[in-house]
């Protein structure tokens, strides 16, 4: 039987409050050091690889994340996994894809949509941005909040009061410290992260009779890997894969995921292998869903919403301070997320609104205020929404699926040279206007976040894909100066010393594999292949064995009898 903690301790407030405070005073430690908007923006493109890594676990892991696993797999067994797994696939890519931004230069996504295609479609992106991470925000603050609430009790405090409460707290080194103060906390978090995504699994066996119990209480469907009962088949695999291989290339804060580290091969290793990190963590999500449906059925319980599953396991599984770390741990992880996240949004507005469109002469000081300000302002509107989501997996993937009809654009401009700002503007409209209109029809209302369904993304997809090409095809190219500007600066190396000319990134085995596709159909492309691919190549093909394993892994754990 489980301990049956009934409230949350004196031990688990002091914990908390021990921890929150230290990880306060850790970020304006570092926030001491942050003069500058290049510096609070982008940490002066500095981080070492192991800070890179700890950046893209922490801001990719959220506190919706456990919160949404558990509660999916509890209800629908273990294939879940593949609504977290659904970038699996295509985190390979992720290595190939990370030194687009640091080639670059740029400061936000919208900066590089203005270099491809105009400022009109970066005004567009920029707008779609700032709801993007207003929107995900208020999905991270009510996963917490729900972890929080169930955790406690039920009784101290709602989610929606967690959300309140917790968002003074990380303002408060982020908007001093900036990039710098959430990328150091998201490392110093993670290790924690990772040992508490595990810590349920061995009090929840001891709950239920181990690996036995487990399996006599629950259906054998909930035990495989893959299957059509949890929802997940293979087409529901294949659009969330193409959902995240899109998506995350126009997700606004992606940027600063890769641009920021000292070299390319800093932001390729960091976004790669923070990201399969993470992809571990999932497993011991998934596992804990397995655990706490098999206890719910033993003790009889009702949860009332599956996803409170994660926050019961913290209460019922964990003896006195660690529930506390637990949630310390939980808050922490969404915390450091939506600072970067803050960052990132006063970046957008400072640099695609401010700069742009307002006060074109405005000097350092007054940028880097205003994106505090600004970052605080976006920061708040995600607490509104916060307060009014109510299933975290909806949210999630709907904050998902629309940088997919973005992605479209963003990708699309870098692997094809004739695609222009018309095809993009087709694009992105066609592929709005199909998705609400097939989830409008098939609902029978009009809604800002749809259950997420394959058909109606995978139509959308298609279609939005197929206005890129033909609107590009019968409209005028972009200028030759435009384009030509764009495809050098992808060309070279980005780790030249400051104020030396960029080499060639063939010269250092490092060109880009993916960079104008068209190209590989001329002759010019396959001279030299492995030697001008080098980096491209070695990288991807060792990414790819860190997904079998993981694959394996799980596969391995759900035959255990």
């Amino acid at each position: 039987m489980p301990p049956g903690n009934a409230a949350f301790t004196w031990l688990d407030w002091a914990v908390l409050g021990a921890y929150l405070a230290g990880i306060t005073a850790f970020g304006l430690w570092i926030a001491r050091r942050i003069r500058t908007s290049r510096g609070y923006f982008l940490g002066d493109r500095n981080f070492p690889w192991w800070v890179m890594i700890g950046q893209a676990f922490g801001t990719g892991t959220h506190a919706e994340n456990p919160v949404a696993q558990t509660g999916a797999v509890f209800d629908r067994g273990f294939a879940t996994i593949w609504y977290q797994w659904k970038n699996m696939l295509i985190t390979p890519f992720y290595w190939l894809m990370a030194p687009w931004y640091r080639r670059s230069e740029r400061t936000t996504i919208g900066e590089i949509v203005e270099d491809r295609f105009g400022r009109g479609m970066a005004f567009a992106y920029t707008l779609f941005a700032m709801l993007y991470f207003v929107c995900n925000q208020g999905a991270m603050l009510k996963g917490a909040g729900k972890v929080i609430s169930v955790a406690t009790g039920g009784q101290l405090v709602s989610p929606n009061g967690c959300v309140a409460a917790m968002v003074g707290t990380f303002v408060l080194y982020s908007f001093f410290g900036g990039l710098a103060a959430a990328a150091y906390t998201d490392f110093v978090q993670g290790f924690l992260i990772i040992a508490l995504s595990f810590m349920l699994i061995p009090s929840g066996l001891a709950a239920v009779g181990g690996v036995e119990g487990v399996r006599a209480s629950l259906p054998a469907d909930f035990f495989e890997l893959y299957n059509q009962a949890s929802g997940i088949d293979l087409f529901t695999i294949a659009m969330l894969t193409l959902n995240g291989l899109v998506g995350i290339t126009a997700q606004p804060h992606i940027l600063a995921m890769n641009a920021a580290g000292r070299t390319e091969r800093a932001g390729r290793v960091g976004q790669t292998y923070g990201n399969m990190i993470k992809r571990l963590c999932t497993i011991g999500w998934a596992l804990t869903g397995l655990i706490v449906a098999a206890l719910v059925i033993r003790t009889g319980v009702s949860l009332g919403d599956n996803e409170n599953a994660f926050g019961y396991a913290c209460l019922h599984l964990l003896g006195p301070g660690f529930t506390g770390l637990m949630v310390a741990c939980v808050l922490a992880a969404n915390m450091s997320t939506c600072s970067n996240f803050m960052v990132n949004s006063g970046a957008l507005f400072t640099r695609n609104v401010y700069v742009r469109f307002i006060r074109p002469g405005a000097g350092d000081r007054e940028c880097l205020l205003v994106g505090r300000l600004s970052g605080l302002g976006m920061t708040m509107l995600g607490v509104l929404f916060a307060l009014s989501v109510d299933q975290v997996l909806d949210a999630f993937l709907f904050n998902e699926t629309i940088p997919a009809f973005l992605g479209i654009t963003v990708m699309g401009g870098i692997l094809w040279r004739r695609a222009n700002r018309y095809g993009a503007y087709a694009a992105t409209a066609t592929a709005l206007g199909v998705y609400y209109a097939l989830n409008a029809h098939a609902s029978g209302a009009l809604n800002l976040v749809y259950k997420w369904t394959p058909e109606p993304f995978g139509w959308a997809m298609l279609a939005g894909a197929a206005a890129f090409v033909l609107a590009s095809l019968a409209t005028r190219p972009e200028s030759a100066e435009r384009t030509a500007a764009f495809f050098d600066a992808m060309r070279r190396s980005s780790d030249a010393a400051p104020g030396a000319p960029k080499p060639l990134a063939a010269d250092r085995g490092q060109d880009l594999v993916l960079l104008d596709v068209t190209g590989w159909f001329s002759r010019a492309r396959w001279r030299g292949f492995f030697r001008r691919y080098r980096e491209d190549l070695a990288g991807f093909v060792l990414a790819w064995g860190a997904v079998l394993l993981l694959i394996a892994l799980a596969w391995g754990l759900l035959q255990i009898r």
